[in-house]
């Protein structure tokens, strides 16, 4: 099977109005082309869900046997590839910090196929609302992310009150030039203890941390008439080399493919507003 590769504009395969990326603090959910992707590694609680009628997606962790389904379902950091046969796809990211992984969904507890139709369904009603949503020109700020995707709220990590303001200044600032040592300092605790105490409470060791909400916030850029050297500045990475280089360990993907098949979406920030 061969990958779908990413539609540049004025092709065929999904079409504009289709695509659309909700991004808030803690939660994603995107609509649009998978592109040629190559082994990646996200943050953030990952689902990805086929549309309906589309054949069923591919999954690969870490390098073990293709397996299929509607819904697949990956962990933080756990490495994998995604293929796709029809050009859209619909992912949703779950910050780790921002919920408690034994009390999040049954489904969302797996690695790899997961059988759950009423999500599924979910999910595309989803899509369906917030495309119509979206084309009004209505500003998502108004809807409930976990209402929406899940009809309730997950329930939220609890955390120590020293890695939530580690977290908060972060997530804040993710091109903030913030070392281990730095935020050990902030909050008063050793080096050692600190990240010995951030790994505990997060589940994340915190340059994988840092790692991802610096490349997360790549995100945001994707519909701005920037240069790839000027966006890498601007997300924190001291040149475009290692800006390429970090953004492909994340994603699987170059920056300029990931800007490239971003130009006919429909971004709505919860931080920057609505750009079509």
């Amino acid at each position: 099977m061969q990958r779908t590769k990413t539609a540049p504009p004025g092709s065929g395969g999904a079409q504009r109005g289709e695509r659309l990326m909700w991004l808030t603090h803690q939660r994603v959910f995107y609509a649009g082309l998978l592109g040629a992707a190559a082994e990646r590694t996200m943050g953030g609680h990952g689902v990805y869900v086929s549309p309906a009628g589309a054949p069923p997606n591919r999954l690969c962790i870490g390098g073990g046997a293709w397996q299929t389904g509607e819904l697949l379902v990956v962990p933080p950091q756990v490495p994998h590839r995604v293929e796709s046969a029809h050009p859209l796809i619909f992912n949703l990211l779950i910050e780790s910090e921002s919920v408690d992984p034994a009390r999040m969904p049954a489904f969302m507890q797996h690695c790899g196929p997961v059988d759950a139709p009423a999500f599924v369904r979910r999910m595309r009603d989803a899509h369906a609302h917030l495309l119509a949503a979206s084309g009004r020109g209505t500003n998502f700020d108004g809807f409930d992310f976990d209402a929406l995707f899940f009809g309730e709220p997950l329930a939220p990590r609890a955390l120590d009150a020293r890695i939530r303001k580690v977290i908060d200044a972060i997530n804040a600032d993710p091109a903030a030039p913030t070392s281990a040592e730095d935020c050990a300092a902030s909050v008063h605790l050793s080096f050692s203890r600190f990240l010995h105490l951030f790994k505990q409470e997060t589940g994340m060791a915190f340059r994988a941390f840092r790692a991802w909400k610096r490349a997360r916030s790549l995100l945001r850029y994707v519909r701005q008439a920037s240069t790839l050297t000027d966006i890498a500045l601007d997300t924190g990475y001291p040149d475009s080399t290692h800006f390429s280089h970090s953004i492909r360990q994340v994603y699987g993907l170059k920056p300029s493919d990931i800007l490239a098949g971003s130009r006919r979406l429909a971004l709505h920030d919860a931080a920057g507003g609505f750009r079509q």
